[in-house]
């Protein structure tokens, strides 16, 4: 009920700040474990994502978003929980896999980062990881636009990738980060797409 009631005032703020596009919302699978993997320019990331997707959205957000209490409280009703970058951070992990076990929608950036440029930089391992382990599709997602007030911001939604083939094979953390790359090629593709 706070997530929906959250979702909906937060919603309504950004709708009115941008005039935001949603595509490809049917390639959200309706239920089961998956990763939602957007690409990330700005902090407004999280909640605009969460804001207009079909499904409830739990993100691992870094441990410093979570430092402004207004915004941590925003965050927390949103789904997110505190991720420390920088180091294994096995809290968040078990978090991640308990939440696909149970068949919910992860958010995860695959950078592990906000980008400073706004171009995609190189991937973390993590994403992959998870979607191999928990063996759940990552749906690539790309956020369009320059964030300007009352600018259009397009949330463009890629088809599940899926890596079937992966399972059951001992994966280096090397292994691990070219796979996320590839995630990052997807959205890429995504936002070069006319």
């Amino acid at each position: 009920m706070f997530y929906a009631l959250s979702k909906f005032f937060v919603g309504t703020i950004l709708r009115i700040l941008y005039r935001i596009e949603i595509i490809g919302l049917e390639n959200i699978p309706k239920e089961g474990g998956c990763i939602i993997s957007p690409n990330h320019k700005s902090n407004i990331d999280p909640p605009l994502v969460a804001c207009f997707l079909n499904r409830t959205v739990y993100y691992m957000a870094k441990q410093e978003l979570f430092d402004n209490k207004l915004f941590a409280i925003i965050l927390k009703a949103l789904g997110a929980f505190p991720v420390k970058r920088g180091t294994s951070d096995i809290s968040s992990i078990k978090t991640s896999m308990r939440l696909l076990k149970e068949g919910k929608a992860l958010g995860i950036f695959p950078e592990g980062t906000r980008s400073k440029n706004g171009k995609l930089g190189e991937a973390e391992p993590g994403v992959a990881m998870l979607a191999i382990k928990m063996n759940v599709p990552v749906i690539p997602v790309a956020i369009i636009g320059n964030y300007k007030l009352f600018s259009k911001i397009t949330i463009k939604i890629g088809k599940p990738c899926y890596f079937d083939e992966y399972i059951n094979f001992k994966l280096s953390t090397e292994d691990y980060k070219s796979i996320s790359q590839k995630i990052l090629y997807n959205i890429q593709a995504l936002m070069e797409e006319r």
